[in-house]
């Protein structure tokens, strides 16, 4: 079957992502595979996570995204002591002529970009009431439910959860998170580049390539981008592969207790065919899966404490998943 044409300019997406990757590299120091990921994930609507000891540049990152974007922004600080009704807002009593009555205060979710800075330092209780807005785009305060600003994308920095005063997101949570990437420590070059860059009187000034329209005009093309079946099964393959009952994998028989869900699966899928439009190409290849699989995936497989004790990660896993899964298998 002959796919349809996207009522929108496939180039046009590719342009857009390209400018936002330049303009982000005015401030960001090397890190091209994490503003590449960063792209991804804004053109496919999804949210991100960003993992990495603090003073890696993770709040600049946010930050400079909402710069380059014409959109609404709001930084929610985590903290042990934040509430949930700090994040999704609260009926307050207003009075007005002698009456009283419960107006809604929005918090600071109804925003288009969202930074969740050191999301991990808040409580569980806190942590869940980003679960509605992450998935649903709504939240609810008492009884009436409210829809959040389109579009919405959450991108919250986490430290290791080895630091002290940290909580592990629930695993629904990290589920609803399109991508987890970490930030790397920079080379030794970039680090001398980086104290050029912030210790001068002059700080870059990024320019705004992109407002909400066009963002919505990305997710439109993004989803339009055909995949061929033979690619889509080798993607289905990969999640199979990652779960312990369903693979012939002795590693992720022993080290893995929960393999990706089917919204890994959307997710490899829609990151492919975002990798491919900002590659120049309308059509989905095995290349492109590859290439996200590791931010799509390493969240979303759960370790046994053994591959703790052993030193295994889940990118090690995803690594030997990718290599032994038979591309000609999955076209047959």
């Amino acid at each position: 079957m002959i796919a349809e044409e996207p009522r929108l300019d496939p180039g046009r997406v590719t342009e857009l992502a390209q400018s936002l990757e330049t303009e982000l590299a005015r401030l960001i120091v090397g890190q091209k595979e994490l503003v590449r990921d960063t792209v991804i994930a804004l053109v496919a609507g999804g949210h991100m996570l960003l993992e990495g000891v603090p003073g890696l540049g993770k709040t600049v990152l946010v930050r400079s995204l909402g710069q380059a974007l014409t959109l609404s922004f709001a930084r929610i600080q985590f903290t042990p002591d934040l509430m949930p009704a700090d994040i999704v807002g609260t009926n307050v009593i207003r009075e007005d002529k002698g009456r009283r009555e419960f107006q809604y205060q929005a918090g600071p979710l109804f925003a288009n970009l969202v930074l969740a800075d050191e999301v991990n330092r808040a409580t569980p209780k806190t942590q869940s009431a980003l679960l509605e807005a992450m998935q649903e785009r709504t939240v609810t305060v008492g009884t009436e439910t409210r829809a959040l600003p389109v579009p919405f994308f959450v991108l919250a920095t986490q430290n290791p959860i080895e630091l002290e005063g940290t909580y592990p997101l629930p695993e629904a949570q990290l589920d609803r998170f399109f991508f987890k990437s970490l930030v790397p420590f920079p080379s030794e070059e970039e680090l001398l580049e980086i104290a050029r860059r912030t210790t001068g009187n002059t700080t870059p000034q990024l320019k705004p390539v992109a407002d909400a329209e066009a963002i919505l005009a990305a997710h439109q093309v993004a989803r339009e981008v055909p995949i061929a079946e033979h690619v889509l099964a080798y993607a289905g393959k990969l999640i199979m592969a990652t779960h312990p009952d369903r693979t012939e994998l002795d590693s992720v028989k022993r080290y893995v207790r929960f393999g990706a869900s089917p919204r890994g699966l959307q997710t490899l899928v829609l990151a492919g065919k975002v990798r491919a439009l900002l590659e120049g190409r309308y059509n989905v290849a095995f290349d492109d899966l590859i290439a996200v699989a590791h931010p799509a995936l390493r969240h979303r497989v759960f370790l046994q404490f053994e591959a703790e004790a052993d030193d295994v990660t889940a990118d090690q896993l995803i690594d030997e998943v990718v290599e032994k899964t038979d591309k000609a298998k999955a076209a047959g």
